[in-house]
C-alpha cells in the first residue's frame, strides 16, 4: 500500500484548486439591511432654525484660551423604525427580540443633499440628543419604534443646509448585530 504525502506548499495548492471549483454564492441569496429595516424620517426634509443658545468649545492650544461659541443652528426630527416581514427570512436567521443598542448622529455640511466637506482646518461642530424613544426593543415582525432627536450644529459654510447621518446599531437575542444608516436632509 502506497501513501502520498503532500508537502505544505503542495497541500496549499491542492486546497486552493478545490475551492476554485466551488460556485460563488448567488447575489440573490443575500439580504441587505435596507430590505428588512424600514425608517421614515419626519419632517422630511428637517428644518433648521436659529439655535437656542447652546454652545460648544473650540480648543485653541499653544497657550491660547479656549473659545466658547454658540451653535448657529438647531433641528429636530423623528425616526420611525420598523422591522418588516423580511426580518424572518431564513437567510437572516434573526432571533427576536431585536434591540436597538445605539443611535449616533453625524452632521456634515451639504448642498442639495450632496456633502461638501470643509477645506483646510475647518470642521463641522455638532451635538445630538435622543430626546425620546418609544422603546429600544422589537418583539417581532412589523414592530415599530419611534425616536426623536434634537441636533445643534455649526458649519464652516455658515449655512443651515446639512446632511445628518444617523447610525442605528441592532442586536438580536442570539447576539447577531447589524447597522442601519439613515440620511436626514436639513433644508436650506
Amino acid at each position: 500500500m502506497s501513501r502520498v504525502v503532500l508537502s505544505g506548499a503542495a497541500a496549499l495548492l491542492a486546497a486552493a484548486a478545490l475551492t476554485a471549483c466551488q460556485s460563488p454564492t448567488s447575489t440573490e441569496d443575500t439580504i441587505n439591511v435596507d430590505d428588512f429595516v424600514d425608517v421614515v424620517v419626519s419632517p422630511n426634509p428637517a428644518q433648521g432654525v436659529a439655535s437656542d443658545g447652546r454652545t460648544y468649545r473650540v480648543v485653541r492650544g499653544n497657550n491660547q484660551p479656549d473659545e466658547i461659541l454658540p451653535f448657529d443652528w438647531r433641528t429636530t426630527f423623528t425616526l420611525t423604525v420598523t422591522l418588516n416581514q423580511n426580518a424572518t427570512d431564513s437567510d437572516l436567521d434573526l432571533t427576536f427580540p431585536v434591540d436597538i443598542t445605539a443611535a449616533t448622529a453625524k452632521v456634515q455640511q451639504a448642498s442639495g443633499g450632496i456633502v461638501s466637506p470643509p477645506t483646510g482646518t475647518e470642521t463641522e461642530h455638532y451635538e445630538s440628543v435622543l430626546t425620546q424613544a418609544s422603546s429600544n426593543r422589537f418583539e417581532g415582525v412589523n414592530a415599530t419604534n419611534t425616536m426623536a432627536f434634537d441636533v445643534w450644529y455649526d458649519l464652516p459654510s455658515l449655512r443651515r443646509e446639512a446632511l445628518i447621518t444617523v447610525s442605528l446599531a441592532f442586536r438580536d437575542r442570539e447576539g447577531k448585530t447589524f447597522t442601519k444608516n439613515v440620511e436626514v436632509r436639513v433644508a436650506p
